[in-house]
C-alpha cells in the first residue's frame, strides 16, 4: 500500500468537519445510528510516535473497522490465537496436550480448552446474547463496533503480508465473523466464573450409580473436608496474588495545584499473550474522542481519558461466582432434586478434532444454575458422588455489555456521568473504576457483576461446606435443592441474579481514592467504606503489602497538597519498598547478631552471611535499577515468607484500629529467618551475583538482541511499580517479566481542551519481533521515560513521525 500524507490529511480534516455537524444533542450523548456508506466500511488512521494509532471514522461500524485493522497490524499472530482458542480449535492445530497461554480461561491443555469453547458455541450461549435487546445484550453501536471490528481485522489480512514468525504462513490464521469478536469478549466476561473452571467443568463425570446390589459404588470419593476448602478458596480469591492487579489513585481538586483531578492508572497484567493492552484513540467527530489501552480483541478502549475525565480499573475482590450443592436421585445421579421434585440435566456432548489422532468426544452437565464441576482451580475438589455434585453459577456468563460500559465511560463529562454509564450498562465483570474529571471531582466504585449473595441469603441457605467458605472467602456454596435459596432480582439489575446498583459500594470526592486490588474498605483510608455483602470483599482484615504502601503514598501524597501530573509520574516510579521499610533494619541487626557470622542453609550447610549483614544495612529501600542491596532482600524476603506464616511473621500484629501501620516489626527470632536469609545469599553466590549488585544489572528482559534494565518488584515486596520477573539464574537472574506495570496513564487539566496526559505502554505496541514499535515503549519503561499524549488535533498533526493511512473495506 502506497501511502500519499498530504492528501490523506486533508481527508482525514474532511472527514472529521462532516461528522462535526451532527446536532448538539447527538454530540453529547451519542445520537443516531449511521449506516456504512454503500462503499463499504473505511477509516482514516493517523499514526504518532511509537505506533500510536489516532483512529476515526463516521461511525460505529467505521470506527471498529479501523480498530480491528489497525490492532491486526500490531498483533495479528495474538488476535489470531485467540480467536483460534474461541473457536475450540487449539487442539486442531497445535495438539491436544499443548497448554494456552491462560489469557482466555484457565484450561489446562487444549483438549479442556477446546472441549469448553465448543461447548459454548455449540449452545449457541453468544449468539443469544447478541440477540438481546439493551440493556440487557450489547447495544446497537456495540454490536456494530463487533462488525466493523471482524471486517478490519478481515480486510488487513487480505491486503498484508504477517512478517511476524509467530503466524507466518499458518494455517490457523483465518478470517473471523462477529461472532468470533463477541466470543472473545464474552471469555474475557466470565475469565473469573467458568473461565477459572474449565478443568472442573470438562473432567465431571457421572458415577455410576447405586443399586440395591451395590450400595456404593467404586472408589467414590469423600466429601471435601471444609477447612480445607475454605483454605483452597482463600487462596483463589485473593485478587492481589492473580496473574492480573493493579492501582489506581484519583486526587480531588481539594488536593491538586489547580483545583482540577488527577488519575494515576497502573495496571498490572500479563507482558505477553492475550492479555495485552493495546493502545489507541478512538473519534467519531461530534460524538466520541477517546484515548487509552484496550485489551486486544476489544474494539472499544478499555481505559483511558477523554478531554474531561480519566478512569482507571483495578481488579477487585467480588467473588463473581457461587456454587450450589445439589441433592440427587439415588438412582440417578444425572437428576437433581429441587424443592423435591426431580430435575434431568441438559447433557452437552462436543466433539473435538485432534491434530494426527482421533477426534475426541466428551459429555459436559450443565443444570438451571450452571454447569456440574468437580474441581475449582488445582486446589479445590468438588466430588461428584452418588449423592452430591456441584453446580456452578457465573452471572456473567450471561454478561455481553462491557463494550457498552466502556462506550459510557468513553463519552461521560464527568465522575457522575461515569457512575451513571455503570449503573445503566452493569458490563464490568471483575473490576473496580477509579476516576477524576477536570472539575476536581473523584470516584471510586466497586460496580461489576456479582452473584446477588447477600449475607442472609448465605446465612440461610448454605450447606456445611459454604459454612466455612463464605466467611473466610466470599464464595458461597447454596443449598441447590431449594427453591428459596434461588439469587432473586434487586431493584435496576438488568439481569436476573446479580445485584443492583444501589449495592455497589462507592465513594465519591474523596481527596484521594484509591486501590491496590484488596477490598473496597479502604478505598480512602479516613473515609472507609462498610455495609456491603461478604461477596463484595472483607472487612477489618490485614490488608496486603502493596496496599499499605499505595496507601501511604497517597494519603501523604494528598496531605502535601498541591498536586501535579508530574507528582503522579514520580509516584509511578518512586520504586519504594514497604516491605523493605519495616524489615530490612530488623533483618540486618538480626543478622549481625548471629554467631560467627554464619547461617544454616536449608541444605544444612554453613553459609557466611556478614556481608549480606552490611549490603541489607546500606540498602537504600528502593527497587530502582541502581539500588545495591534490593536483588538480595527480594530473594530473602520471597524464602522467608514462603517459610514463615503471616502471623508469625511480625512480632506486632495485626490491628483493624490501625490497618495500615500493622503489623510491623520483623520477628528475627522466628524459625526460618535465619535459614531464609543463608539460602539468599547461597543462591546468589552460586549464580556469580555479587550481594550489592544493581539491581537493573540482574533484573532485565532482552528485546532486539539488547539487555533491558527493569525497575519495580513482585507483590510481597510492595512496590507500586508491580512486576514479576522470571527467575533464571543461568541467564543472569531475572531475565523476563511474566506480568506487571503495563498500560500506565497519568492524567491531569490545565484549563485548555486538551488533557494534559503522559501514557507508557511498558511492552510495547507490537508482539512482532520485526515491527518498529515492538520494544521502542519497553526501552522508555526501562529508562523511567514517558510518552506525551498527542489528544487534540493540533497535537497529532504536528507529529514528527505522523503516518497517516485510510483504510477500506474494499
Amino acid at each position: 500500500m502506497r501511502f500519499r500524507p498530504k492528501r490523506l490529511a486533508v481527508a482525514a480534516v474532511a472527514l472529521l468537519t462532516a461528522a462535526a455537524a451532527l446536532p448538539a444533542a447527538a454530540a453529547e450523548r451519542g445520537g443516531r445510528e449511521d449506516r456504512p456508506s454503500h462503499g463499504g466500511l473505511s477509516a482514516v488512521i493517523r499514526y504518532t510516535e511509537y505506533g500510536i494509532p489516532h483512529i476515526v471514522a463516521r461511525d460505529w461500524a467505521g470506527l471498529g473497522f479501523g480498530t480491528g485493522w489497525a490492532q491486526a497490524a500490531d498483533q495479528v499472530c495474538v488476535l489470531a490465537d485467540g480467536f483460534v482458542t474461541v473457536r475450540g480449535e487449539r487442539s486442531r492445530y497445535f495438539g491436544a496436550d499443548a497448554k494456552p497461554d491462560a489469557s482466555l480461561s484457565s484450561a489446562s491443555d487444549n483438549l479442556a480448552s477446546d472441549l469448553y469453547f465448543r461447548g459454548v458455541r455449540q449452545a449457541g450461549t453468544v449468539e443469544k446474547l447478541l440477540a438481546q435487546p439493551a440493556p440487557a445484550g450489547p447495544s446497537r453501536a456495540s454490536r456494530e463496533l463487533m462488525r466493523g471490528f471482524a471486517a478490519g481485522y478481515n480486510a488487513w489480512l487480505r491486503k498484508n503480508r504477517i512478517t511476524d514468525p509467530a503466524c507466518a504462513g499458518a494455517a490457523w490464521v483465518r478470517p473471523v465473523t462477529t461472532l468470533d469478536v463477541a466470543a472473545r469478549g464474552h471469555a474475557i466476561a466470565v475469565l473469573g466464573g467458568q473461565g477459572r473452571a474449565v478443568d472442573g467443568i470438562t473432567a465431571a463425570r457421572p458415577p455410576a450409580p447405586a443399586t440395591a446390589a451395590v450400595p456404593d459404588a467404586p472408589n467414590v470419593p469423600d466429601a471435601p473436608d471444609a477447612r480445607d476448602t475454605a483454605r483452597a478458596a482463600r487462596g483463589l480469591f485473593a485478587a492481589h496474588d492473580s496473574d492480573m492487579g493493579s492501582n489506581a489513585v484519583a486526587f480531588s481538586g481539594a488536593t491538586t495545584a489547580d483545583g482540577r483531578g488527577l488519575l494515576l492508572g497502573n495496571p498490572h497484567y500479563p507482558w505477553q499473550g492475550g492479555r495485552r493492552f493495546w493502545q489507541a484513540q478512538q473519534t467519531i467527530p461530534g460524538r466520541l474522542n477517546v484515548a487509552g489501552g484496550s485489551l486486544l480483541g476489544s474494539p472499544t478502549v478499555s481505559i483511558g481519558h477523554n478531554a474531561r475525565v480519566a478512569w482507571s480499573h483495578t481488579v477487585a475482590t467480588g467473588v463473581t461466582l457461587n456454587l450450589h450443592q445439589l441433592t440427587l436421585d439415588p438412582a440417578d445421579p444425572t437428576v437433581y432434586l429441587v424443592d423435591g421434585r426431580p430435575e434431568r440435566m441438559t447433557k452437552r456432548t462436543v466433539t473435538v478434532p485432534v491434530k494426527d489422532g482421533a477426534p475426541v468426544t466428551r459429555t459436559q452437565w450443565w443444570t438451571r444454575y450452571g454447569p456440574v464441576v468437580d474441581a475449582f482451580g488445582g486446589t479445590l475438589p468438588l466430588p461428584w458422588t452418588t449423592t452430591t455434585a456441584y453446580a456452578l453459577h457465573d452471572p456473567n456468563a450471561a454478561n455481553l455489555r462491557a463494550s457498552d460500559t466502556a462506550l459510557g465511560l468513553s463519552t461521560a463529562r464527568d465522575t457522575d456521568d461515569m457512575l451513571d454509564a455503570l449503573r445503566r450498562t452493569q458490563g464490568l465483570p471483575w473490576v473496580n473504576t477509579i476516576a477524576a474529571d477536570s472539575a476536581g471531582h473523584t470516584l471510586f466504585t466497586q460496580s461489576q457483576v456479582l452473584p446477588r449473595v447477600t449475607d442472609d441469603l448465605a446465612r440461610r441457605c448454605s450447606t456445611a461446606l459454604g459454612k466455612a467458605t463464605y466467611p473466610s472467602s466470599g464464595l458461597a456454596v447454596l443449598d441447590g435443592s431449594r427453591g428459596d435459596c434461588a439469587l432473586g432480582r434487586d431493584p435496576g439489575a438488568v439481569q436476573a441474579g446479580i445485584f443492583g446498583p444501589a449495592r455497589m459500594p462507592t465513594l465519591k470526592d474523596a481527596p484521594y481514592a484509591e486501590n491496590s486490588n484488596n477490598s473496597a474498605w479502604l478505598a480512602n483510608a479516613d473515609r472507609p467504606l462498610t455495609g456491603y455483602e461478604r461477596v463484595f470483599g472483607d472487612l477489618g482484615t490485614p490488608r496486603s503489602m502493596r496496599t499499605r504502601g499505595a496507601i501511604e503514598d497517597v494519603a501523604a501524597m494528598a496531605d502535601r497538597g498541591g498536586l501535579t501530573v508530574r507528582d503522579l509520574q514520580r509516584q509511578q516510579f518512586a520504586n519504594r519498598v514497604p516491605a523493605g521499610d519495616l524489615a530490612a533494619a530488623d533483618a540486618a541487626k538480626a543478622c549481625a547478631g548471629l554467631p560467627g557470622g554464619t547461617a544454616t542453609s536449608g541444605a544444612g550447610a554453613p553459609v557466611d552471611v556478614r556481608e549480606a549483614c552490611d549490603v541489607l544495612a546500606a540498602w537504600d529501600r528502593t527497587a530502582d535499577t541502581g539500588s545495591r542491596g534490593a536483588l538480595l532482600f527480594d530473594r530473602f524476603w520471597r524464602k522467608l515468607t514462603a517459610a514463615v506464616p503471616a502471623e508469625r511473621l511480625w512480632r506486632v500484629p495485626f490491628s483493624p484500629a490501625d490497618p495500615v501501620r500493622t503489623p510491623h516489626t520483623l520477628n528475627t527470632a522466628a524459625a526460618g529467618f535465619a535459614t531464609a536469609l543463608a539460602d539468599a545469599v547461597a543462591e546468589l553466590r552460586a549464580a556469580g551475583v555479587e550481594l550489592d549488585a544493581p539491581l537493573g544489572r540482574h533484573q532485565f528482559v532482552v528485546r532486539d538482541g539488547r539487555r533491558l534494565p527493569v525497575h519495580g518488584g513482585t507483590e510481597s515486596l510492595g512496590v507500586w511499580n508491580k512486576i514479576e520477573p522470571v527467575w533464571r539464574p543461568a541467564q543472569g537472574g531475572y531475565a523476563e517479566v511474566t506480568t506487571g506495570s503495563s498500560y500506565i496513564q497519568a492524567v491531569g487539566w490545565d484549563g485548555s481542551r486538551c488533557p494534559v496526559a503522559r501514557t507508557l505502554l511498558s511492552y510495547s505496541q507490537s508482539s512482532n519481533p520485526n515491527s518498529p514499535h515492538h520494544a521502542d515503549q519497553t526501552r522508555l519503561y526501562s529508562g523511567e521515560r514517558w510518552v506525551t499524549s498527542r489528544f487534540c488535533e493540533k497535537d497529532i498533526l504536528s507529529s514528527p513521525a505522523l503516518r497517516i493511512v485510510r483504510v477500506r473495506e474494499r
